[in-house]
Formats: C-alpha cells, structure tokens, sequence
C-alpha cells in the first residue's frame, strides 16, 4: 500500500502517485453515467522535467518548453542552456527520435557530455544519445532492448552505466494493473541489472548476476567500481530489504553494509573512502524520506550523519571537497535545503520555504541538481498559487531561468499551512478554500489523506481538472493533513505510527478538523473524508471509528490487514511497520483492521478500486464493501477494469473524478448556505 496517490499527479515505477486519484476505465461494476465535473477556468502550464545542471555549473539542460517567455507554442524537447548567456537556448535535435521522449538526462564530470535516453520512431526501441553542451544534434550510441534507465558517465567520462532489463524479464510496476495469476506464480520474478555501454558506442554489457536487482547505483571515483542497493529475489517486492553492495567492471560483489534502515540513493564520495545514503522508514521506492548517513567505502559501521533533524532528508549531493553534501528535505509542508557536515555531522539550513522544489515532472520528492562545488543549484519551484518555473543559482539567491508560465492563474482557492498540537507533537496540514469564497457563508470541508504512508502533501502547483481543483471549483474545503508517520518532522515523526496505525495518526486527523472548524467558516455537519491507498485505509478505517464524516469515498483502500498480507505483491514493505509478520503476531496486524469493527459503520461511503491492483487488490475492497452492507451503511462498489494501482485510462480517470464528487454532493450538499 506504500504508494500515495494524489489527484492530477503521475507515478513514478515504485513511488508514489501523490495524494489522490482520479485514473481509471469505464467502471466494470458503474451505473449510469456520471457527468465531468466542473472546473474553473486556468490558463494553461507548461511543465518541465529532468533539470540537469553541468558539474562545472556552465550551463543547463532540461525536457520542456524553452522557457524563454510565456506562452510560447514551440514544441517541447530537450533544451540546453548557457548559463553564462542565458537568452542563448537552444532545443537539441535527435535524430530518429520524437523530441518528447527524451528522459533521464545526465552530464559527464567534465561537463564536455549530455547522454540520455530516448524512444527511436522505428520500433519503438530505447536508445541511448550523447550531445556536446554546444551541439545542435545529439549522437546515437546505441540501441537497447529491453528497459533502460538512468544512465551514469563514468568518471573519465568512456563509459556509461545503466539499470537494464531483457524482455523476458521486466514486469510490471506495483502501480501497473497485475499479469493475471495462473500457472506456477514463483517462477514469474522480475530482474533489473547493472549495465555498461561504451560512450563512443557499442554493444551492452551486463555486469551484475542474475539473480540480483540493482535498484540504484553511483561510480567510484576511481571508475574501478560501482555501489549498489540491491536484493535477491523480486524487484517490486524486495526494495525495503535491500542491501549495499560494490561491484567491479568485472563483475565480482562484495557487501559493504546491511543497514537497520531502508536505504535509497547510495552515492560515493568524492574521496573514495565513503558511501552516503539515505536512511530510514520509507513505505515507496522513489518516495524517499529520512536522515542522511555515512558509512566506510570498505565496509563498517553506518553513522547517522543528521540524528535528531526536524526535517526528512529526500535527496543529496556531495561537494567536492568531500567535507559536506547539499541536502534537499522535507520540512514541515514545504522544502528546504541544507548543508551536513560530512566528518562531524548535523545540518546547517540554506534556505527554506512552504513551496515544492524538484527536478521537474516526475519528481515526488524534494530535489534539485547541483554543480560539483556545491554552490550553484538549479531546481523547478512551484507552490499552490506560483506555477512551475527553472530557477538556477547560489541556493537562496537564484535567478529566475524561465518565464513559460507567466500569467497562469492558480485553479484552486487561496491555501493556508495550518498546525496544530496532537499528543507531543505539532501537527502540519493544508487548507484549500473554496475557489468562490464569499464572506458570509459556511462550506462544507473535505479531509483528503496521502498515501504512503511515509510521504508528505507539499505545497506543488494544482492544475485545472484535479481532484483538489474539482472539490475547491465545486464549493469545498479541503483539509491535507501531514499526520503522524508523515515526512517532514524528522525520523522519530516519520516512525510513531509504527504498531499504531489508525491510531495516533487518526487523531492527528481529527483534531485537525477540529482546528478547521474553529478558525474557519466550515458547517461541521457537512464534513466528508477521503484517499488512495494507506489514505483509503484511513477513510474505511475512520467510518469505523466516528460518525462525523457525513460521507467517504475509500480509493485502492486496505480493509483487513490479516487478510492482505497473502493477496498483496509487495508484502516486505509491512514487517518495519509492525515489528512482525501477520504469522508471527496476527493481534497486532488485526487491532488496526477496519473490518474488525465494521458493524460501528453508518457513513455512506463510496468504494473504488481497480480490478487487477497489486497493492491493495480488489478482495480488499470487496471485503470492507459486504461489510457496509451488513451494517446498514449506504455503499456502492465500483471496480475498474484492468487497472492497477495507479490508474491510467482517462476515461476512468475522469469516472472517478466525477463520481466521488457527485457523491461528495448527494450527501455534504456542496452549495455553500448563509
């Protein structure tokens, strides 16, 4: 269930699909049709991707538009800029190529190279290219079956490094509707291998085992070898176990460390003598939050390099001097970026504020591309009422790079931070006011939960035809909560729903309502709850413990946790969070299931969920569905089919969308009243 799921968001493989949803077919159980809803008129945004700084921090390169002034119609590619010229920006061709397909952007450590990877027009085949900063044209290197992702110069830039898989041995993401079961189902494992390509061109030469999925990677200074996260067994199952590893160009491995945390984004020192990663209690790959540690490139100990932070490490850098990193963070519902000292440790905060800041589209999680002293950054910010723009220079004193959205028009109400106490702790969450609001009147209030549950809702620009702008056009609030078990407030934070989920964070939520209701014009009798994944684990489990919620919508929701554990492809990622396997302690995995205290439930609530999902398959919503039904509670299934997790027709897409707000309406009256 790790994976959020937020309205009008994409999703990465293994990450996150942000805070809602509104993807899925033409409802395999739906009644009558049900109307688009409405929204208001917003001018158009153009997004960016990929935003890839050179190491000597010359010049830029990025998927999007050019970026040069609002409202540019040019078709979006890769562009590449100078920064030492900015209006010199040009948009690389790529030959055999759809401009468009362009992706996972890298610069070599000279900064003379740009590779990435693209989709030829023939065949449809990944390949790789390689461009000088000042070409006009990029160079084909090679053509790659299979699937291919993240390529990594190597240190005297000869080589690249890349994750790979055969065809016969990719399978679906968590997110991605499930291969039907028949047949002996243990034989169906899925790999992802270490690969390396000549940069001049040539053929792929895998250097990893078989049995062995490499999940990240980061070349040793000396090019000699490769970290590695990576686990045996089934990629999309066993990213919470892995492990860090070295492996040389020939092949041979050697565990460096099997940490206590979950690890993502090793990364060698310049030095040669470290590895940093990030460490913690993570419920996605690609959703990564936590402390910043350190351990010995030969193997030892792990230190904690940030114990004690307020904030939750996403993503890092390492200056060249090996002395510290650059750091991008959660912190509270914004970002933050700081400084940690490599050989004492502890952050010194660089810049901070209630925005999101990534690499572009397809980054959930703060982030941002760097040069190799450290002191020049390059990032896309955007908040709730600014839309998406590059922005490059010393951190806290940037410079606006582009203008391709100049003018947009935010398509939800004014957004407000709130916080509040629950038990010890401060409690984070946003408020989106109704796009219309009007002195005088009260509104009903909607309280949308993320997934993850180890994620956080940040401020990131909301386009017209979301979810949240549908609630906010339509006359509602909208509560996002950041309960307990969130990021955003460090580890300890980020680690007290363990043994406790619906619990502490329960109240976290509902005391936020309360401080709704208090300082805002909200009828406290028309409050309606929702989410995806663990947030519609905790809508089915909130119509179980109150009866304040007039009405519910639970997406991809998680019923009986006993039960899930043999229907769900992704079971590692439950024992951090419970201490135990269901066999081991059934009591612990029962006391937070909301099947067992079903017959309290009276809240008319509406039950989504795709037919073929991976993460929280449909039985679980079935289950929680002839539940209601006993109790006497108003309900209605809808299954859609041949979606996984995250949905991706947009027919079903819009069908969900529309039919939770038309529920939303049948039961809070959405029109505002004197």
């Amino acid at each position: 269930m790790p994976t959020s799921f937020h309205f009008g968001l994409g999703a990465a493989r293994h990450a996150l699909l942000i805070a809602g949803l509104f993807a899925s077919p033409p409802a395999a159980y739906a009644s009558e049709p049900v109307p688009a809803p409405r929204t208001a008129p917003s001018s158009a945004v153009r997004r960016f991707s990929d935003v890839t700084l050179s190491p000597n921090g010359d010049y830029l390169a990025w998927i999007g538009p050019r970026g040069d002034q609002a409202g540019s119609k040019t078709t979006d590619g890769l562009v590449v800029v100078d920064l030492r010229h900015p209006s010199q920006r040009r948009v690389l061709a790529i030959p055999g190529a759809e401009p468009g397909s362009a992706h996972d952007l890298t610069w070599s450590r000279d900064s003379r190279s740009l590779a990435f990877l693209g989709t030829t027009r023939s065949g449809a085949v990944p390949a790789l290219y390689v461009a000088t900063p000042t070409a006009a044209t990029a160079r084909l290197v090679a053509r790659l079956g299979g699937a291919v992702s993240r390529p990594r110069f190597s240190p005297d830039g000869s080589q690249l490094a890349l994750l790979y898989s055969s065809p016969a041995e990719q399978a679906n993401g968590p997110l991605d509707a499930a291969p039907r079961d028949t047949g002996a189902i243990d034989t169906r494992i899925d790999r992802q291998h270490l690969a390396i390509v000549p940069a001049s061109g040539g053929a792929l030469r895998q250097i990893t085992a078989a049995d062995l999925y490499v999940y990240e990677f980061d070349w040793a200074p000396d090019g000699r070898q490769l970290v590695l996260s990576a686990a045996e067994g089934s990629g999309n199952n066993n990213w919470w176990v892995a492990r860090l590893y070295a492996v040389t160009l020939s092949g041979e491995v050697r565990e460096i460390a099997r940490p206590a945390t979950q690890i993502a984004q090793p990364s060698w020192s310049p030095d040669g003598s470290s590895i940093a990663y990030v460490g913690g209690l993570m419920s996605d790959q690609g959703a990564t939050g936590g402390d910043l540690w350190m351990v010995p490139a030969a193997g030892g100990k792990p230190k904690n390099l940030t114990a004690g932070a307020r904030t939750s490490v996403a993503s890092f850098v390492w200056k060249s001097d090996s002395r510290a990193l650059i750091a991008a963070a959660w912190a509270g519902g914004g970002s933050a970026i700081t400084e940690v000292d490599a050989q004492k440790g502890g952050m010194r905060q660089l810049w901070s504020a209630d925005e999101w800041v990534t690499t572009g589209s397809g980054s959930w999680v703060p982030t941002f591309s760097a040069a190799a002293d450290g002191q020049t950054v390059a990032a896309v910010r955007e908040a709730f009422e600014r839309a998406p723009e590059i922005w490059a220079g010393p951190v806290g004193n940037w410079s606006q790079v582009t203008r391709a959205n100049d003018g947009a028009r935010p398509a939800v109400g004014k957004a407000s931070s709130l916080t509040w106490q629950s038990d010890s702790f401060q409690v984070q969450g946003w408020l989106i006011h109704p796009k219309d609001e009007q002195p005088g009147r009260t509104y009903p209030l909607i309280v949308e939960v993320h997934g993850g549950p180890a994620y956080a809702t940040g401020p990131a620009w909301t386009s017209a035809g979301s979810q949240l702008s549908t609630f906010s056009n339509a006359g509602y609030y909208v509560l996002l909560p950041n309960p307990r078990g969130s990021f955003g407030q460090g580890e300890s934070f980020t680690r007290a729903n363990v043994k406790d989920f619906g619990y502490g964070d329960f109240r976290d939520i509902m005391l936020g309502v309360d401080q709704v209701l208090k300082q805002f014009p909200v009828d406290s009798q028309r409050i309606g709850i929702t989410g995806w994944s663990y947030g519609g684990f905790m809508t089915m489990w909130a119509v179980t413990q109150t009866n304040r919620f007039r009405a519910a919508v639970a997406g991809a929701g998680l019923s009986n946790w006993q039960s899930y554990t043999g229907e769900n492809g992704i079971s590692e990622w439950m024992v951090p969070y419970f201490g135990a396997t269901v066999y081991q302690n059934p009591a612990v995995y029962a006391r937070s299931s909301p099947i067992n205290f079903i017959t309290r439930a009276r809240t008319p609530t509406l039950v989504v969920v795709g037919e073929r999902d991976v993460e929280c398959p449909a039985p679980q919503s079935y289950e929680f569905w002839r539940g209601l039904q006993r109790a006497g509670a108003p309900t209605q299934l809808v299954v859609y089919a041949n979606e996984g997790h995250g949905f991706n027709d947009p027919a079903h897409q819009r069908d969900v969308g529309a039919r939770t707000l038309q529920w939303f309406n049948r039961y809070l009256a959405a029109e505002a009243t004197p």
